[in-house]
């Protein structure tokens, strides 16, 4: 018994070993029997994963019809490698082996989890076997398992198998990849110059006004008329209360007047005060000129 698994296992080796690389000329020689996958074929071509896959001894390819594809085909480059490559089951699985699983779920490694960018399981497939059907999702928690296996295609043993699902699987993720950056903006030239106005299209400077004078300032008489010229007339009608009008300013003749009389009071004032201090001063020397006489009629 030992001997025969330990054989069983051995011939299995040796197979895997001799057996050919998966080359792409083997995934279009594949593809070119059914023409319904054309779309596909082609986006394999043009993200040159067929040269990637080349690496790789046992592959099994999750083709999608060109009528079900459409949905992914306005993606960009990268979004769509890298979807592509979710598609891309590092395993081999054909009609006999997916329709002899259990009732259970697995997870196959898919080629975009060699690239090291796969997050929450979204570079693994979920496969699932339900009621007799093989469902087929992304292994982040949660996807839903909506395509559904129809066929195999195409099935070379534990080298290269093409099975057709009902519809591609985009896990999620993918679709934020990062975009390249845009083109640098194109610089537009500098709008031309305006062309010089003629001389005679050209307007005339205006002529320098002299500055106006400033006014002058009001009088002490111009101020007696304005402030007369503002006080309200009364009217018989109405009654308004009367109001102190301020003292009129008293012009400059009048100030000279004003002066020249206080001059002449202050003269008077001081020529009264002189004669009356003469006439004590003469009062005195009388007096004293009159105590001598006595005072030499005593002796």
């Amino acid at each position: 018994m030992n001997l025969n698994a330990s054989l069983s296992l051995l011939s299995l080796t040796l197979l895997l070993l001799l057996s050919p690389l998966v080359t792409a000329d083997n995934i279009t020689h594949a593809f070119e029997k059914y023409s319904n996958f054309s779309t596909m074929s082609d986006l394999f071509t043009k993200t040159k994963l067929t040269t990637l896959i080349s690496k790789y001894q046992t592959i099994t390819l999750l083709a999608v019809n060109n009528s079900a594809i459409v949905s992914i085909t306005n993606k960009s480059a990268i979004e769509l490698k890298n979807i592509l490559m979710t598609h891309v089951i590092l395993d081999y699985y054909d009609e006999l082996k997916l329709k002899g699983m259990k009732e259970k779920s697995i997870m196959l490694t898919t080629l975009y989890q060699t690239t090291g960018l796969g997050e929450e399981m979204n570079g693994f497939l979920n496969c699932t076997k339900s009621k007799g059907r093989v469902y087929f999702g992304s292994g982040v928690k949660g996807s839903p398992l909506n395509a559904e296996y129809v066929t195999t295609l195409y099935h070379n043993p534990f080298n290269l198998s093409i099975i057709q699902i009902s519809m591609p699987i985009v896990a999620p993720g993918l679709s934020l990849a990062v975009l390249p950056p845009p083109p640098p903006p194109v610089h537009l030239a500098p709008a031309p110059a305006p062309a010089p106005m003629d001389a005679a299209m050209a307007p005339s400077p205006s002529p320098m006004r002299a500055p106006t004078p400033p006014a002058p300032a009001p009088g002490p008489d111009d101020e007696d008329n304005a402030s007369d010229s503002n006080v309200p007339k009364l009217t018989p009608e109405t009654e308004t209360p009367e109001v102190d009008s301020p003292a009129p300013t008293p012009s400059a003749d009048n100030e000279k007047i004003e002066a020249a009389d206080k001059a002449g009071k202050t003269s008077s004032a001081c020529k009264a005060r002189f004669s009356v201090e003469v006439v004590l001063l003469l009062v005195f020397l009388l007096a004293l000129f009159g105590f001598k006489l006595e005072l030499d009629d005593v002796v």
